[in-house]
């Protein structure tokens, strides 16, 4: 279910006969925005299709095409890229600009870091802080001002902005472990398990959001010429319903270096990482990479380091490199490197007996 969110989180339209699941409360929130401006909002409901009786009933419920298309014109009709969150207008553009910013950073942690600065230049009624703490990222809002009526509006739109940037610059889903908010469950609870993936927790501070530290290692994929064609096509304002994970590459890898010799199967390696068989193999081919093709890359590092750093036997290599036999290491190692394990170490230098 999409969040209103600022123009540059776009994604193909959704079509009108998408389930309904968006909170009215959402909506209600941008006519308040309407009503403080003095401006009628009455245009924007009509071209959503919002019928005003809506409103009046917390329980409805609206497609995500609704509330694009009313979020849309609220940006332009308020030329406020806010709706009405913060004691200033953030004028048509304004998240563009810090997407700008932020593009020419080396990783997604600076990047992100860069994006909570300069939201504070445009908005400071709130800060943003992205800090780690062991293998978890957080990412915090600190309310320096109070935000009224638009609290929860604000908290959870600023989150799923951030989050959707982050998704775009690296071109890859970020799971979250957790979404927490400092107010009271509202009406519409249930919303908040899809909008933040991971338990939600209410009633503790400050508003935020936490995920795998490694993604903010993670370079970016885009470039200014991306960003020109996304900002083109930007008002349905959802997230982009990102299914790749570019993690989950480097997370094989690295269970691959620890558990090479236990981990020569699909069913065993998916266990290790918590995901499914086809999970796994989906998410792989979706990045470009496949299972095999890890392995090797893995089996062959190590084979390469032992046969040139020590004088193990080659049944022994084969063994750490994780193969069943020696015959097939041999075979595997011929067809990577036109030679035998013992050509190759007799062409390199052992450099060290001790192992």
């Amino acid at each position: 279910m999409p969040m209103p969110s600022s123009p540059l989180l776009s994604s193909q339209p959704i079509p009108a006969h998408t389930l309904a699941a968006t909170p009215i409360a959402f909506v209600q929130a941008i006519v308040h925005a309407y009503d403080r401006r003095g401006i009628s909002p009455d245009n924007a409901l009509a071209q959503a299709q919002i019928a005003p009786a809506a409103l009046l009933d917390s329980a409805s419920r609206i497609t995500a095409w609704q509330m694009e298309r009313i979020s849309g014109l609220a940006m332009q009709e308020l030329d406020d890229e806010a709706l009405g969150w913060f004691s200033r207008r953030l004028p048509w553009g304004s998240y563009g600009m810090l997407a700008r910013a932020s593009l020419t950073a080396p990783t997604l942690g600076v990047a992100l870091k860069r994006w909570c600065r300069h939201h504070s230049l445009i908005a400071d009624d709130i800060a943003l802080r992205l800090s780690v703490t062991g293998d978890t990222a957080q990412l915090a809002i600190t309310e320096l001002h109070g935000l009224g009526d638009l609290r929860e509006f604000c908290l959870v739109s600023v989150l799923r902005n951030v989050l959707g940037v982050a998704c775009w610059l690296i071109d890859s889903r970020i799971p979250l472990l957790g979404a927490q908010f400092p107010f009271s469950p509202p009406a519409h609870r249930e919303a908040y398990s899809v909008l933040f993936s991971g338990p939600t927790a209410f009633d503790t501070g400050p508003a935020a959001i936490r995920f795998d530290a490694r993604y903010l290692t993670l370079a970016l994929r885009r470039d200014e010429r991306a960003l020109q064609h996304m900002l083109q096509r930007a008002l349905p304002l959802t997230v982009l319903p990102y299914r790749r994970d570019r993690l989950l590459v480097q997370r094989v890898r690295q269970a691959l270096h620890q558990h090479l010799a236990q981990a020569h199967n699909a069913d065993t390696l998916a266990a290790l990482l918590n995901v499914s068989p086809r999970t796994l193999h989906r998410q792989l081919k979706e990045e470009g990479a496949s299972l095999q093709a890890l392995k090797d890359e893995v089996r062959r590092a190590r084979a390469l380091e032992l046969l040139l750093r020590t004088h193990r036997p080659i049944k022994q290599v084969a063994q750490a490199a994780g193969f069943q036999n020696e015959k097939s290491f041999i075979r595997a190692f011929s067809g990577w490197t036109g030679q035998s394990p013992a050509q190759f170490r007799r062409g390199g230098q052992a450099l060290d007996s001790s192992d």
